[in-house]
């Protein structure tokens, strides 16, 4: 419980500060009281017009939508992990970021938007949902998911799309195409607004619930399919059902934020190391330090080099990837001590 607590307040102080700190500083009390004001929509004309502007246009929609896709992707971490019983895996393993920017790279190409603005964003989720289902025809054999062949298919597929994404961009000879290209590559919260919100929460509350009611038997998969098998877990159905989740939660996030690398393989290993390997206790963990751990991140990609802005997934690959070495470390430790 201490842990829940600890990240819950680790979570709130994150979007005080996110909303606080930037080129236009609001005080945390000033703050508070606007989004409260908001909520309830009551009269805000005592505040300057431009902190109202900043923090309820920008700023609030910003911070919430990094808590839901912070969370989503530590809980889709802790799931691939367990899918794969591998704990270096993440959902992007399977090829998904590239299916990503294939897609809306595909559009921003071609030009072709039947949806308008909301084009590049449907190709992207359905480039994600083509390279998941290419991964689920080659890894699946004889009836069942292999996590082995899972990850090697994932690895052939991402490093296949890695090509096309290349000659694409080459073949539009773009600087705006290749901009494009590394937002669906590394990823970014600036185009936050609050009609975006609703589709990623609902999904992440549904998957979320899903995944806890199937804690026991993500244990007993990461003991092995014959352990599972004897615990009463049917490992080859129990493993679709995570890939298709997997699937679904990543591919809405991706084709809202483009690819946020590091989170979904950082978050659970933290989270692990508080609070044991029961999934039904590591999974809502995850899901509060996920979405601490991206919002803070954020915060620092827009404030590092103001004016401008990092791409989010460059500053989680700065962050996560030392803090990633430091917890291998520190978990190898302890094996060795125990």
């Amino acid at each position: 419980m201490r842990a829940y607590l600890v990240a819950g307040a680790a979570l709130i102080g994150a979007l005080l500060l996110a909303i606080c700190l930037g080129s236009v500083p609001i005080a945390p009390g000033a703050a508070l009281e606007i989004v409260g004001r908001k909520l309830i929509g009551a009269d805000t004309t005592m505040f300057a017009p431009i902190d109202v502007t900043v923090l309820w246009a920008a700023r609030v929609p910003r911070a919430v939508l990094g808590a839901v896709v912070g969370a989503g992707l530590g809980v889709a971490g802790c799931a691939t992990q367990a899918l794969v019983r591998n704990p270096i895996a993440e959902p992007y393993l399977l090829g998904l970021t590239y299916g990503a920017a294939a897609g809306a790279v595909a559009v921003l190409v071609t030009g072709f938007a039947p949806l308008g603005p909301m084009t590049a964003s449907a190709a992207a989720f359905a480039g994600s949902m083509a390279a998941f289902t290419v991964v689920y025809l080659f890894a699946r054999g004889e009836g069942t998911l292999s996590p082995l062949r899972l990850v090697l298919a994932g690895i052939a597929v991402t490093s296949g799309l890695q090509g096309i994404v290349i000659f694409l961009v080459r073949l539009a000879d773009d600087p705006s195409t290749t901009a494009s290209v590394l937002f669906w590559l590394f990823g970014s919260l600036a185009d936050a607004k609050w009609s975006q919100l609703g589709l990623p929460a609902i999904v992440l509350a549904i998957i979320v619930i899903a995944l806890v009611g199937q804690g026991r038997g993500l244990n007993a998969l990461m003991l092995g399919d014959e352990t599972a098998a004897g615990l009463g877990v049917r490992p080859g159905r129990l493993r679709l059902t995570l890939f298709l989740l997997i699937a679904l939660l990543t591919g809405v996030l991706v084709a809202l934020v483009g690819g946020i690398g590091f989170v979904g393989l950082v978050v659970p290993h933290a989270v692990r190391l508080l609070v044991g390997a029961d999934h039904r206790r590591v999974l809502p963990l995850a899901a509060l330090t996920g979405a601490a751990f991206l919002v803070l991140t954020d915060l620092a990609a827009r404030t590092v080099i103001a004016p401008g802005e990092l791409p989010i997934g460059v500053v989680t690959a700065v962050l996560g990837a030392p803090t990633f070495l430091w917890l291998v470390r520190r978990r190898a430790r302890a094996e060795v001590g125990s």
